[in-house]
């Protein structure tokens, strides 16, 4: 690319940073989404982990949450990690009262299936999809993909079978956090889709 790849990350709440710390290691011009203006000209998006429902409260508060839908379902190339992954599913079996979905992803999640902060744990995972090598998954009370549809696809399981990272398009989902970590293949599969939505418009 001649140009850095436009990314942004939705920093109204939750672990921004490092996300942003990723990205800019990957090459990209990293934009913290704040408000909808901040949505222009982005090539593609990062949704963080944090709490879903309040991020779902922000982005309405701020007037970001229908035009970011709106760029989601138009093809752009997204990223959703833990809580990003909740905003990305079409359903969601425990939603907090009145929560709001994106959608995009054809797949059913359970919040917090992975218990509480301090069972946190890390594990390398097979996702031939992204690398020829394991990738390395920090899981900090993640939610659980319960169900895959006919439009998603899964992308990495962990080895007694439940669901972590799922696809559709150019939207990856993951219950983890690869950012923690210091792991960027994810990113750097973002960036790709972003090349190559690139070149499908020139």
């Amino acid at each position: 690319m001649t140009q850095a790849p436009r990314v942004g990350v939705l920093a109204l709440q939750g672990g921004v940073r490092e996300h942003e710390t990723v990205l800019r290691r990957l090459g990209a011009d990293v934009v913290l989404v704040r408000r909808p203006e901040h949505l222009e000209g982005l090539e593609a998006i990062v949704l963080p982990g944090g709490e879903s429902s309040a991020i779902d409260k922000l982005m309405r508060i701020f007037g970001i949450r229908e035009p970011l839908q709106q760029l989601i379902a138009s093809g752009l190339p997204t990223l959703g990690t833990c809580a990003g992954l909740i905003l990305l599913a079409d359903a969601i079996h425990d939603a907090a009262p009145g929560q709001l979905q994106l959608g995009g992803l054809d797949v059913v999640v359970r919040r917090n299936a992975f218990g509480a902060q301090n069972q946190s744990f890390e594990v390398d995972l097979d996702a031939p999809e992204i690398s020829e090598e394991p990738v390395h998954a920090v899981f900090i009370r993640g939610p659980l993909v319960e169900s895959v549809g006919e439009q998603a696809h899964v992308i990495a399981a962990l080895d007694d079978g439940r669901v972590v990272a799922v696809g559709q398009g150019n939207i990856i989902g993951l219950s983890f956090h690869p950012e923690v970590a210091g792991e960027g293949r994810f990113h750097a599969k973002l960036i790709e889709l972003t090349v190559a939505r690139r070149s499908s418009a020139t």
